[in-house]
């Protein structure tokens, strides 16, 4: 495998890094004690990946089993445990742990122990997941139609069809 092709074409370099501070407010705040900070954006790496830490309260529990057709998915644990499924078995992972899912790979992750997690869940290549994590609490109490069309805007594919929310 070779590197891809250059996107950046001028000898001289500029400045454009962004910095984001350990302090800043998270994007969104979520029910039971969760957070969602918005750390690298589609928009912000030009569609390369984006990057989230995903904060989840005391047995804040979590999307069921799952898979998407277009981005690839993995979880880094930043801290307490956080269970996920890899398609065949649940494992309760901790600070350290890694997965990383395929296009079309089974996956689910969830929060049942007495303690906060955190993880960093990145996408590649980069998908406007925003709007995804600000209304995927509201959608139970839409429509099916509206349901179904939220969802395949998002490359989410639920593998219980009868699932009306994660």
């Amino acid at each position: 495998m070779s590197y891809p092709d250059p996107v950046y074409l001028d000898g001289t370099g500029e400045i454009s890094a962004r910095y984001r501070p350990t302090d800043t407010t998270p994007n969104l705040l979520t029910r039971g004690g969760g957070s969602t900070d918005y750390l690298a954006t589609t928009e912000s790496t030009h569609g390369e990946f984006g990057l989230y830490r995903i904060t989840m309260g005391p047995r804040a529990g979590g999307p069921p089993e799952h898979f998407h057709r277009s981005i690839s998915e993995s979880f880094y644990i930043l801290d307490g445990t956080v269970r996920i499924h890899d398609g065949e078995r649940w494992t309760d992972t901790g600070p350290g742990d890694f997965l990383y899912v395929p296009q079309g790979g089974l996956h689910a992750f969830r929060n049942d122990s007495p303690e906060p997690a955190t993880m960093l869940l990145l996408f590649t290549p980069g998908a406007p997941r925003e709007e995804y994590f600000e209304k995927v609490g509201q959608v139970s109490d839409w429509p099916e139609h509206e349901r179904a069309e939220f969802f395949f805007r998002h490359d989410t594919y639920w593998t219980d069809p009868g699932h009306r929310y994660p």
